[in-house]
């Protein structure tokens, strides 16, 4: 008797949940009604998984707002499976679509988008959850594979396994180990790089200075557990401390939070994309002998791409900020050669205002070179910073970010055609983040009344923490303020774990890299960017395994698609689930012997 075909899914949040949504799309027209086993693993309930769990502090938001978010596939998503639309957050949750939900609301919606792909699976397939996580992988790559638990002595077989896990913990790298023993020596505290929603922050003390490197999201959520969460509130636009606040002083590498959420939408006509930095061009570069180069061969078409969408953007809605007719500057900006002085001559020629110029150095930047000569001096100028930044970012008038912002998406799909070499550092990522994907402006504000109340102060770019063994604390300066150094009993690093495959704290992970799944100079594991089979070694794509999220070289450039953006993620789920229902269509359909056999 032929076993029943057996699917296991390794993860139950939001990806895992967006695969199940194909594979019961597209089950009819490639499986049919065949028998077939899905297993679903994850500690964590089905939906929302860890990061999107219902049972956790309603204080912290989305960076999204409800109208941006979907689940569901629409006429714009480029797939070969059936389009299945459906309702965005704001639509199912009935919320106004420019309000920022709570990760608990997610979470519903999630589960809800989770239980409604498990009902439209038909009878013949039968879905069971493990809650638990998957340790080990083991198996031929021509025969059926061995998913082992960690709490269960017997594996799961499966005849293909898809990872779709998530954001992952990590072990601590030297540089972390060093600064938790200092800590451990001196009765100090130490907070790793970790999800802030599952760190216990009960040991940061009230009224007490705490260093914290990081200005990113993660950030974001450490300030609002250690204010709000801790009592304080919001009257008029000031920060009421309730007593219970420790005193943060925050840097990093930029020195800057993240851009805010832009608060408009884009009206009239929007620049065609992709235009520089597409199909035809990602072609060219795959056709190349070896390995394309990320800064000579692909940025460089990069920062044309973006500039063409904030050009197009400044001349048909600004026209009077420009002194050349469209057409004209759009034949010019098409015949130079990307990164050229040429390039930036037609630029300077057709827009007059170095203002209205797009430089992505400078924004990726904002203080390099800048000293001040105090500290209090600083907290004066990062005010204004984010203060003119939340103005901006909330005014029609300059558009062209928000086109940029487009293209940022548009860029993110093309360089997962380009797999090893579309971000090999992870540059693209960290800027993408910085620039696309930071918090709502209401936080920035808050951010602001923090900064006044004397809650949050400001380290400054190139922030450097040392370990202060005569005097037992840590020390902390920045180059933005030479020579003033601010001392703390306490350090958090607010910031992602850095989860390469050779530190993740997935044993899973770990033992697939170590077994000879091949891994990227910035420590994702490689897929094959048509349906995210995993890479061995010698660049074959494994027939029975796959892999796609955040810690592959499969993800997509932001946690949510936006309704009518074209949809990366559901591609890349579209793909892999007719890519594994193919294949197991074929397990249970043996070709017919033959007359002489």
């Amino acid at each position: 008797m032929t076993p029943r075909a057996a699917l296991v899914i390794v993860g139950a949040g939001p990806r895992g949940t967006g695969l199940l949504e194909r594979v019961a799309a597209n089950l009819p027209e490639l499986y049919g009604d065949r028998p077939l086993d899905v297993h679903l693993v994850d500690p964590h309930p089905a939906g929302g998984g860890r990061i999107w769990r219902t049972g956790q502090s309603p204080l912290l938001w989305m960076n999204s707002q409800a109208e941006d978010v979907t689940m569901f596939t629409d006429e714009t998503v480029e797939i070969a499976g059936p389009v299945r639309p459906g309702p965005t957050l704001a639509e199912w949750a009935d919320l106004d679509g420019h309000t920022f939900p709570s990760r608990p609301q997610q979470g519903a919606y999630l589960r809800w988008v989770y239980e409604e792909a498990r009902a439209a699976l038909p009878a013949s397939v039968t879905v069971h959850e493990h809650r638990t996580s998957a340790v080990r992988v083991s198996g031929p790559r021509e025969g059926r594979q061995r998913v082992w638990l960690a709490d269960r002595s017997t594996p799961l077989l499966a005849d293909l396994v898809v990872l779709t896990i998530g954001h992952l913990d990590a072990e601590p790298g030297k540089d972390q180990r060093e600064l938790a023993d200092f800590a451990a020596r001196h009765g100090l505290l130490h907070l790793p790089p970790d999800f802030t929603a599952d760190t216990d922050l009960s040991a940061i003390p009230a009224g007490e200075p705490v260093l914290v490197r990081g200005f990113g999201l993660a950030f974001v959520d450490l300030m609002v557990l250690l204010t709000e969460g801790r009592g304080g509130r919001y009257e008029n636009g000031e920060y009421v401390p309730s007593g219970k606040e420790p005193l943060l002083h925050v840097g990093s590498r930029r020195g800057v939070p993240y851009h805010s959420k832009i608060g408009y939408t884009l009206e009239g006509e929007r620049p065609p994309l992709p235009r520089f930095f597409g199909p035809a061009e990602v072609d060219e570069l795959l056709r190349r002998p070896g390995p394309a180069d990320f800064r000579r061969d692909v940025l460089p078409l990069i920062d044309k791409e973006l500039g063409w969408a904030h050009y197009h953007r400044l001349l048909t809605a600004h026209p009077e900020r420009t002194a050349v007719d469209r057409s004209a500057f759009e034949e010019a900006y098409a015949a130079a050669a990307p990164g050229s002085a040429e390039l930036a001559a037609v630029v300077a020629a057709a827009v007059p205002d170095p203002a209205d110029r797009l430089d992505l150095d400078a924004l990726d930047h904002p203080l390099d070179g800048v000293r001040f000569a105090s500290g209090d001096a600083l907290q004066d100028a990062l005010r204004r910073h984010i203060g003119d930044d939340l103005e901006r970012r909330h005014d029609p008038g300059h558009s062209p970010d928000l086109a940029v912002f487009g293209a940022l998406l548009s860029v993110y799909g093309q360089l997962i055609r380009l797999g090893d070499t579309g971000d090999p550092d992870n540059w693209w990522h960290g800027f993408f983040s910085f620039l696309a994907s930071g918090p709502p402006g209401p936080r920035l504000r808050q951010l602001l009344a923090l900064s006044r109340a004397g809650i949050v102060r400001f380290l400054g770019a190139g922030t450097t923490v040392e370990a202060d063994e005569e005097r037992g604390v840590f020390r902390a300066t920045s180059a933005s303020v030479p020579g003033e150094w601010t001392e703390a009993r306490a350090l958090v690093e607010a910031r992602l774990p850095d989860a390469t495959v050779e530190l993740t704290g997935s044993p899973l992970l770990r033992a697939l890299h170590e077994e000879g799944a091949r891994a990227t100079d910035a420590g994702l594991l490689a897929v094959d960017p048509a349906d995210g089979r995993i890479l061995g070694q010698d660049g074959r794509p494994h027939p029975r395994r796959f892999a796609l999220g955040p810690p592959t070289t499969a993800r997509a450039g932001g946690a949510f698609t936006r309704p009518r953006t074209g949809g990366v993620a559901f591609r890349q789920n579209d793909a892999t689930a007719r890519t594994a229902l193919a294949f197991l269509r074929d397990l249970s359909c043996p070709a017919p012997l033959s007359a002489s056999a």
